[in-house]
């Protein structure tokens, strides 16, 4: 194999030892005189809508990459995601946004004083007819252009990134899904994740660059906009797969007619690091519960906060079930930027003074199933939660608000401990819960089975996308 970056570096010796590399790398043709020395490599840009604190998501991005690398040493990739500094730190890549606005997870908006917009509003805040009427204007004079101008650039400098790559990828995860908020709004609807995509796709078929969507799961997808910008989209790949058959069944519906593979979800092909089990010095069994925040009003205020309440209610009665009858809890989470506060309220709920209450806190991937990996059980409503206690060969109990809980549960054989968000209460939980228990031994083999099957087929896909060198 050539190497590139020796091959590289004597080439720059070679411009400075002639005294040109200055004046190039002034004018900024320093890389294109590379280019012409160096043989062509791959360059592959790796789209992810989630920024690395959906761990779940994060891990899928992660496998997919260390994939490629096992097969393509000598690739070199770059992220796009909705995070670009935290994608950037956490996968040391380099990377950049795919929307104008972005995700500034952990960073801190410091405000600078009261702007001219705010003391205008206030003035007429007492007057609902002036300020529709100075809104409006305000939008068509101001917003509209300067949105339409920003989108304009944002778009020529994106297909210059695309015009760089080889191939593609959008990387897996819950792609293919539908904003919660209002559908004409460019922060959201129809134009948040449907058309990011699109737009994506459609500026590397302008640039003849391959694309696949691989292993994406799909849904809820609803307005009419939204299932054109995802079909048209998935129609002008090279090639797509799905993490589950609901998400390739709700697609066919939809009118996508193209050929398309199911495969498992990513993150199952993601090394796991050999984690010692923190089981021993300790007589009590441990249960990893892990809510999330399903319909929570302080993300989108119009979401129905009476459910919110309901599910966190019966999350604590449930808890305290487990700790009446002398389990351990740990309370943690696999989306560390929208869940801590759900988090929180179960912990209110389960105020225990026995030591029998815990809670852990991580980071990364790597950190979350360092800390799944003291539990003997886990009850989680999250997708890739349940992924992490397949991985790590931990019984399972899901409370699915989404097709593709149950689908992966309905595929490991575990649908008798899976049970409906709306339809489960705390009763119904401990009672599947029991059971669990009770075949906890054929439940691992069933659970070890499947997790072998899972990581061959995709071996085998990848191996088959991305031929050895």
């Amino acid at each position: 194999m050539f190497n590139v970056c020796s091959t590289a570096a004597q080439c720059s010796g070679s411009l400075h030892a002639f005294g040109l590399a200055p004046f190039i790398k002034h004018v900024g043709f320093y890389p294109r005189i590379l280019a012409f020395f160096v043989p062509r490599f791959k360059r592959i840009g790796l789209l992810h809508h989630m920024s690395g604190a959906n761990l779940g998501d994060g891990a899928s991005f992660d496998a997919v990459m260390q994939g490629i690398r096992r097969r393509w040493p000598s690739a070199v990739m770059m992220g796009l995601s909705m995070n670009p500094a935290d994608t950037q730190s956490r996968y040391g890549i380099p990377s950049i946004a795919i929307r104008r606005r972005i995700w500034n997870f952990g960073s801190v908006h410091v405000n600078g004083g009261v702007s001219l917009r705010q003391r205008v509003k206030a003035v007429v805040s007492g007057h609902p007819i002036l300020l529709k009427i100075l809104t409006s204007a305000n939008a068509m004079v101001f917003r509209l252009p300067s949105a339409f101008g920003g989108e304009v650039l944002f778009l020529l400098r994106s297909y210059r990134t695309v015009r760089s790559l080889d191939l593609l990828i959008i990387t897996g995860g819950g792609q293919l899904i539908e904003s919660p908020e209002a559908p004409w709004s460019f922060l959201g609807g129809s134009w948040q994740f449907p058309a990011t995509i699109f737009k994506w796709i459609l500026l590397a078929r302008l640039a003849r660059v391959r694309t696949m969507a691989l292993n994406v799961g799909a849904g809820p997808i609803a307005r009419p906009l939204s299932k054109w910008f995802v079909r048209r989209a998935l129609f002008y790949t090279d090639y797509a797969s799905f993490r589950d058959s609901p998400s390739r069944a709700l697609l066919e519906r939809m009118g996508f007619t193209r050929k398309s593979e199911v495969f498992p979800d990513n993150a199952y092909s993601r090394d796991v690091p050999s984690i010692e089990r923190g089981t021993l010095g300790r007589s009590q069994t441990v249960v990893g519960l892990a809510p999330m925040s399903f319909c929570d009003p302080r993300l989108v205020p119009r979401l129905d906060s009476r459910r919110y309440q309901d599910y966190v209610h019966k999350i604590g009665a449930f808890g305290s079930w487990l700790l009446d009858n002398s389990y351990r809890v740990t309370l943690f989470c696999s989306d560390i930027s929208v869940d801590p506060p759900v988090i929180g309220d179960v912990q209110e709920l389960l105020r225990n003074d026995d030591g029998g209450l815990a809670r852990v806190h991580q980071w990364t991937t790597q950190e979350l199933l360092e800390n799944m990996s003291s539990m003997d059980y886990v009850v989680t409503s999250r997708f890739h939660a349940v992924v992490f206690a397949h991985m790590l060969n931990i019984p399972v109990l899901a409370i699915s608000s989404h097709h593709k809980v149950s689908a992966l549960m309905d595929d490991l054989g575990l649908s008798e401990y899976c049970v409906d968000i709306d339809v489960c209460d705390s009763k119904l939980l401990a009672e599947t819960f029991s059971r669990l228990v009770k075949n906890r031994d054929e439940v691992k083999r069933r659970m070890s089975e499947k997790l072998v099957d899972y990581r061959t087929k995709l071996s085998i896909q990848f191996d088959g996308l991305f031929p050895h060198e």
